[in-house]
């Protein structure tokens, strides 16, 4: 019961906290790839801490040590007693159907967009064999049309689509780089990024850290793409680009130029860069990650402090423990 609670608190905590820190900060802007690092980690671990703390409601505390007899005898004995506790039955359910909805609720909407998006991708991809035509010098398909737009669509058979607008309004270098950005949506997976963070959101929409996760992590995949992209070309050259680009309608199956705030994305690519240095960058990700573990860590605590113990440590003193299994 302990570690349920101790797991509760700390999904709450960074439930509440994490929306209203995170966004006020500016360091996201200057590392957008580890802000979706830590975006994913603290979205993760609220969900892995409710799971788990469901299990710990529904399992209780046994000894670790011993051979495996013993521990299963440890754990027979301690479920008994669970359920001889007046409400034990009521809590273990509550726990189990707590992991089962968390987990079924977050698989549920995570498959169901990752094939829609694939079936919608699929479907656009067979229009583009009939209507478009290819630009195997680019890399690219080409888009008869009189509206500037470039978008790729990431997964299985990737495709890098740019308007005839586009080719004749954009210059060489920024064609080269608006291919590069879309280049890196592909390379980065980014729609396996987005999908988890808007399955997030449409499991639990009333959580304002998903909320924000998902429009946060949309603005930060295309500055992650933006900084790939100015690798190899100026920013001065995307930016240009990112303002022909600017209103263009694409599908919603795909990741675009043209997409997030992009008047916040040229602000950015015209102000002077300051990356964070490497270690601070390092040492973000560490936090990150020790985020995700800490559930782990509470969960296992109390049954790493019996585990020197030669007998299963029982929820009710009073209860008379049943007899030794033969």
């Amino acid at each position: 019961m302990k570690a349920a609670i101790l797991l509760l608190a700390y999904a709450a905590l960074v439930a509440a906290l994490a929306p209203v820190l995170l966004v006020r900060t500016t360091w996201t802007a200057r590392a957008p790839r580890l802000a979706i690092w830590a975006w994913q980690a603290l979205t993760a671990t609220v969900l892995v801490s409710i799971a788990l703390a469901g299990l710990a409601l529904a399992v209780p505390t046994v000894p670790v040590s011993g051979n495996l007899a013993e521990t299963l005898e440890a754990c027979v004995m301690a479920l008994r007693a669970q359920y001889a506790v007046p409400g034990g039955a009521t809590t273990a359910a509550s726990g189990t159907a707590l992991a089962l909805m968390v987990a079924g609720r977050v698989s549920w909407c995570l498959a169901a967009g990752l094939l829609r998006a694939r079936r919608e991708r699929s479907k656009h991809a067979r229009v583009l064999t009939m209507v478009g035509s290819d630009r195997p010098d680019l890399g690219i398909t080409v888009l008869d049309d009189a509206r500037p737009a470039a978008y790729c669509l990431p997964g299985h058979g990737h495709r890098i689509v740019l308007t005839s607008a586009t080719l004749t309004q954009l210059q060489p270098h920024e064609l080269a780089a608006v291919i590069a950005h879309e280049r890196a949506h592909i390379r980065q997976r980014h729609h396996l990024v987005l999908a988890f963070a808007e399955a997030l959101q449409r499991a639990f929409p009333k959580v304002a850290l998903f909320r924000t996760a998902a429009d946060e992590t949309r603005r930060l995949v295309e500055m992650a793409a933006d900084d790939e992209a100015t690798a190899r070309t100026s920013s001065l050259t995307l930016a240009a680009a990112l303002v022909e680009l600017a209103g263009a309608r694409t599908p919603s199956s795909s990741l675009a130029a043209s997409g997030g705030q992009v008047a916040d994305r040229v602000r950015r690519l015209l102000a002077p860069q300051r990356p964070l240095r490497r270690a601070v960058a390092w040492g973000g990700a560490l936090a990150a990650g020790t985020v995700l573990a800490l559930p782990l860590i509470l969960a296992s605590q109390p049954a790493v402090a019996v585990a020197g113990m030669s007998t299963c440590p029982l929820p009710d003193s009073t209860v008379v423990a049943p007899q030794r299994l033969v």
